[in-house]
């Protein structure tokens, strides 16, 4: 059988869609509902894989916004790759990135950047495509830490978070969860991103509120009032084997009764009440991987999680189209 290779057009997406919903590795993040809403922000250059007009594979892609010979997998998004129903293992692995990179060099690309899906997100184990990585000559570029429980064997918490979390319930922390906190939560995390390091969130308050109608069933706000009020909370993206928290903040009077601590155990608990396999906070890493944040790693880890990392590598276009 032939694999064949298309450009995606948006007549596409509803198929693109239904696919995803039963692939291997593909979370919400992946759906054409999701990355739709950047709107024309970038230029997709994502693709599609068919073997006898059957789709058997497909790459959200889009060029690299401050560099238009480069190709990622995808900038809008955390981590991207090729998603599969089982059709692109082994050597047709290889041969869809072999495609795959003779399209985008003839299309005049010098570089594909490729954001591999970390393992956890995976619902059975589908790293084919860091295999054809290997074998069309790809090299890694960044790697960055994330501290993730392992919800089947969780790691003891350290005392120090069993303490914090004695001290926001003595406090009278109460944990609430709903798109009624986000407009509060937001300003939190607004507030915490501009004390600290002197930026703002990479989503605006609207973007995350349209999101969140948009995956009712896989974004939630999670807060921790104080006399009524956020004091503390996190934004969690669920997906088939992960909950993961997207944002995390707290103000001062969060941090003074350790609410953090609270809304935590109320998220991992929910994570495995729902039959996740892991709980992710999210990476530790700074300057595309290359600083550590320790402080803010071994707060996390605290909680019982293990190192997982995010790698993304990059292949030299034209050093591989004779690859088959």
């Amino acid at each position: 059988m032939n694999l064949q290779l298309h450009t995606y057009d948006p007549a596409d997406a509803e198929a693109w869609d239904i696919f995803c919903g039963a692939t291997h590795q593909a979370t919400f993040l992946h759906s054409r509902l999701f990355l739709s809403y950047h709107g024309n922000r970038f230029q997709d250059c994502s693709l599609i894989f068919k073997e006898e007009g059957r789709l058997v594979g497909v790459l959200p892609a889009a060029q690299h916004p401050d560099d238009n010979r480069s190709v990622v997998s995808h900038p809008g998004i955390t981590y991207g790759g090729i998603l599969h129903q089982d059709g692109l293992r082994g050597e047709r692995m290889v041969e869809a990135f072999s495609m795959m990179c003779r399209h985008y060099a003839e299309c005049g690309h010098t570089k594909l950047i490729y954001k591999a899906i970390p393992f956890f997100y995976h619902r059975t184990p589908a790293q084919d495509d860091l295999y054809a990585l290997f074998r069309l000559g790809a090299q890694r570029i960044r790697c960055d830490l994330s501290s993730t429980i392992d919800l089947q064997c969780r790691l003891p918490v350290s005392e120090r978070r069993k303490r914090s979390l004695k001290k926001a319930r003595r406090a009278g922390a109460v944990i609430r969860e709903g798109s009624e906190y986000l407009p509060a939560f937001w300003q939190v995390v607004t507030d915490n991103l501009k004390r600290k390091h002197q930026t703002v969130p990479v989503h605006t308050l609207a973007e995350v509120a349209m999101l969140a109608e948009r995956f009712p069933s896989n974004i939630s706000c999670v807060v921790a009032l104080l006399a009524d009020s956020v004091v503390a909370g996190v934004l969690i993206f669920a997906t088939p084997t992960v909950d993961h928290a997207q944002y995390i903040a707290s103000n001062e009077a969060g941090y003074e009764i350790s609410a953090l601590d609270a809304v935590f155990e109320h998220c991992i608990a929910t994570a495995g009440g729902d039959g996740k396999r892991w709980f992710d906070f999210g990476i530790s890493t700074e300057n595309s991987g290359l600083a550590l944040n320790e402080g803010l790693y071994r707060f996390k880890s605290e909680f019982g999680g293990g190192g997982a990392v995010h790698e993304f590598f990059e292949i030299d276009l034209q050093g591989v189209q004779n690859v088959t």
